[in-house]
């Protein structure tokens, strides 16, 4: 690098107002600094990736480091400093009561995602997670098994169904619901909420409210003599065991029929429908409000990429993205300003995380399909494509940034395929 251009590169570092401020020596201290730490962070690494100034000959994790070899050692493409993007439901503690199980990735262990927070469920056949609400929007997709949901309207009526593998669920912040493991093994769903820092233990429950509540207020509520209400909970139930119920027409029946039945749909299946685009790398399923209208606060994308296949290079324009990876292996770069990149290996029950309009991509590293679900705090999934954007440009316009010929160009894709083949 010439004399000139260091110097200019210095002044691009220090505002005039700085440098007067600073004594000599303090000046060539950080000017110093500044130049290592850009060696450092560019020329050093690429000459040090792979040579004994990488090696380690002191204690390490092997089987963490197995797991997620581009977060100990990165690609030298990757710089500074994007903040969090990874964090894994295994890492987290799980709440154990009889009838099943919950854990959670909030903020608290993510601390980029500020706008939506996941819950991991198990229930066991006729197990509950009992009568509450939320101060939050919850939207479900069933992991494995079946169960029954409930909610309730606030004009009365009552919306019941069966969910299996693959379906979704939208409960509106404040609407009283319920959820039951049915036959023959229960169920286990994921859960996100349109709050970061949401936690699953602080609902509203039908057990506490009661508990807390004096009997003659009770008695005087319900129209019932205070002698019968003597075997109401004394605490909490939030996961416990039953019996299984009825069939699905019986509990219709049995609660009033179509005249009560709820004209809104809160559930969907998801996996069943057909991809919204599906290419020879893998297939996406979109859920928004567009097809799913209840879900007005929530967004979803169910991706299926195929071994070497990849989620093109792209950004989305109107939230963050937090993902729940749920098969096979991959790995994703998130590119941030300024020049900012941070690449991470993901596994089967990681969370990822995609700050808002953060251009990246996901590839499947694996030798089985991928799968993972895009989640997002809005009404529908937007997103931009960076090969639409540079075939929908003038050729001579990208060859003045890219330095790409018109051959090149054209033989980019031209539409948005989402998921890319090998």
């Amino acid at each position: 690098m010439s004399d000139e251009k260091k110097g200019n590169r210095m002044q691009d570092g220090f505002s005039r107002r700085s440098v007067l401020g600073m004594g000599s020596a303090a000046l060539a201290a950080a000017t110093l600094a500044g130049f290592t730490a850009h060696a450092q962070t560019r020329e050093g690494t690429r000459q040090a990736e792979g040579d004994h100034s990488s090696s380690n000959p002191g204690q390490e994790n092997r089987a963490l480091l197995a797991e997620n070899p581009n977060s100990n050692t990165p690609p030298p493409t990757d710089n500074g400093d994007v903040g969090p993007i990874w964090y894994s439901f295994d890492l987290t503690k799980k709440r154990i009561q009889e009838g099943g199980w919950t854990h959670q990735v909030t903020q608290r262990e993510l601390p980029s995602s500020t706008d939506l927070a996941g819950v991991n469920m198990r229930l066991t056949a006729g197990s509950f997670r009992e009568l509450h609400w939320h101060t939050a929007d919850e939207w479900s997709i069933m992991l494995y098994g079946n169960a029954r949901v409930t909610v309730l309207n606030p004009d009365g009526t009552i919306f019941i169904d069966d969910v299996s593998k693959g379906d979704l669920w939208y409960f509106p912040a404040g609407y009283p619901h319920s959820i039951q493991g049915l036959g023959p093994d229960g169920c286990e769903f994921l859960l996100v909420f349109d709050q970061g820092m949401f936690s699953e233990d602080n609902t509203f429950l039908v057990s506490e409210w009661v508990a807390h509540t004096p009997p003659d207020v009770l008695s005087k509520n319900f129209g019932l003599p205070e002698s019968a209400l003597t075997t109401l909970p004394t605490s909490f139930l939030y996961i416990f065991p039953a019996d299984l119920p009825k069939s699905l027409a019986e509990d219709k029946a049995a609660v009033g029929g179509q005249k009560v039945q709820s004209p809104i749909q809160y559930t969907f299946k998801m996996e069943a429908m057909a991809p919204t685009r599906r290419t020879t790398g893998g297939e996406i399923r979109i859920v928004d409000s567009h097809n799913f209208p209840v879900s007005k606060n929530v967004a979803a994308a169910l991706n299926t990429i195929k071994p070497g296949g990849m989620r093109e290079l792209h950004w989305h324009p109107n939230a963050s993205e937090w993902q729940f990876w749920m098969a096979g292996k991959g790995r994703m770069t998130v590119f941030m300003p300024v020049g900012s990149a941070r690449t991470m290996d993901f596994n089967a029950n990681d969370v990822g995380f995609v700050p808002f309009n953060a251009g990246h991509y996901v590839e499947n590293t694996g030798d089985t399909d991928l799968v993972f679900l895009e989640m997002f705090k809005a009404s529908e999934v937007l997103d931009f494509s960076l090969n639409q954007w540079i075939r929908r440009l003038p050729p001579e316009m990208v060859y003045s940034h890219l330095k790409l010929d018109r051959n090149s160009i054209q033989t980019i894709p031209a539409e948005k395929l989402e998921i890319l083949p090998r």
